[in-house]
């Protein structure tokens, strides 16, 4: 069965679902909720190939789309590798939860895998928005700098 692509707003809303849910709840079928979320950073990472002109991977790299994805992504890019380590803890994450869904620590892991999926969303979805958000994955200095430039501007 085939499962339609997100985009990386409904990515961001499926997060917020997902951090809504008891933990109880959130670790129910604990393997199918990574993979998922798995597919979420996929999405999230294809548009960001798509917006660039490109056909994203159906390849894996050390048996991951993910892993692929980012690295089609980070070609000619230097700035999208910042998001490199994101990919692989969400790979590492959906590995801990889909070797033992069900030990006491999946909604543990569940919520950090929501958390790290967000956090690729943001990223991707910032630089789609502001070309050369920076060179680490947490540097946003155009955004911020806009934000500190529109008050004085104001003031004058």
């Amino acid at each position: 069965m085939s499962r339609t692509p997100l985009s990386i707003a409904e990515v961001e809303a499926a997060c917020d679902a997902l951090d809504a849910l008891p933990d109880a709840e959130l670790a129910t079928n604990a393997a199918a909720r990574a993979v998922e979320l798995l597919a979420m950073g996929e999405d999230v990472v294809a548009a960001w190939i798509a917006a660039r002109g490109a056909e994203p991977t159906n390849a894996e790299v050390e048996g991951f789309r993910l892993l692929a994805l980012h690295r089609q992504g980070a070609k000619g890019v230097p700035s999208f590798n910042a998001c490199r380590e994101t990919c692989r803890e969400l790979v590492y994450h959906h590995n801990l939860v889909a070797g033992d869904p069900v030990a006491p620590e999946s909604a543990q892991r569940l919520r950090m895998a929501t958390m790290i999926t967000r956090h690729l969303a943001l990223f991707i979805g910032g630089k789609l928005v502001v070309e050369g958000l920076g060179d680490f994955c947490c540097s946003s200095r155009p955004i911020r700098q806009a934000d500190v430039a529109a008050p004085e501007a104001m003031e004058n």
